[in-house]
Formats: structure tokens, C-alpha cells, sequence
């Protein structure tokens, strides 16, 4: 965990550079500066630190991973790594569902109410997929 808190932590004084550089770049003639644009990457610095800073108290709490460690080896990553599902059906579904959602602003609110309903039932299908069938646990 400490190489990704380093790789935030790097691009956190990236920001901090980068930030009041572009500030005085987009300066008119007038003298004021593009303000949605320093805006922007004030808050991409702040949201940056932010994960630095929880990679890197995470990492003090963790014991160091295979590859933290200089002296590790391929084979102490070797194991189960999780439960990967196989193919599903409900992903494809579930994006069909979104499209009634998308048109309703187009031709009318009442799309959107049939959207949230078909979205319902394949969420649901989508979640409890691996409580029946062939893949139940």
C-alpha cells in the first residue's frame, strides 16, 4: 500500500505546483484570473491528499504485502485471491434499463417511472444471482 500512497502523494505536489502556475497563466489582460479552472484543481489537490493521506494510514496499520517488501517473493502471492463471477446476463440488462431513463426528459417523465421499475426487478436479479440457479452458494 505504501507504492500507491507514494504515486498520490506525488501527484498531490504535482497539484500543488501545477495549481498557482496555471492561476497566473490565465491571467487576462485585465489582470483576473479563469476562476473554474483554479477552482478545479484546487479541489482535484484536496481530493488527492485526501486519498494519500488514507493509503498511507492504511498502510502504517497493514503488514507489508509480498511486493511492499524488497526481499519478497512471487510465490507468497500465490493463493486464492476472491470470488470472480462467471458470465452474467444482468449487466446487459440492467444497462437496457437505463435507456428509458435517459429518453424520458425526451418524451416524457412517465419513461422514467417504467425505467426505475425494469431497473428494480434486474438490480435484483443482478444482486441475488448467486442465491439460486446454477451458481447459487
Amino acid at each position: 500500500m505504501k507504492v500507491e500512497a507514494w504515486v498520490f502523494g506525488s501527484l498531490t505536489i504535482f497539484m500543488v505546483i501545477v495549481t498557482p502556475v496555471y492561476w497566473l497563466i490565465t491571467a487576462d489582460a485585465s489582470g483576473v484570473p479563469e476562476l473554474t479552472g483554479t477552482v478545479a484543481l484546487i479541489l482535484t489537490t484536496f481530493l488527492v491528499l485526501m486519498i494519500f493521506v488514507y493509503l498511507l494510514l492504511v498502510a502504517r496499520r497493514m503488514e507489508p504485502r509480498p511486493e511492499d517488501r524488497s526481499t519478497g517473493e512471487i510465490v507468497e502471492g500465490a493463493g486464492e485471491l476472491g470470488f470472480y463471477p462467471p458470465q452474467s446476463k444482468w449487466p446487459f440488462f440492467l444497462s437496457l434499463t437505463f435507456v428509458p431513463v435517459v429518453l424520458a426528459p425526451v418524451f416524457g417523465w412517465w419513461l422514467m417511472i417504467i425505467g426505475f421499475g425494469f431497473g428494480f426487478i434486474t438490480l435484483s436479479g443482478l444482486l441475488y444471482e448467486f442465491y439460486r440457479g446454477d451458481h447459487a452458494h
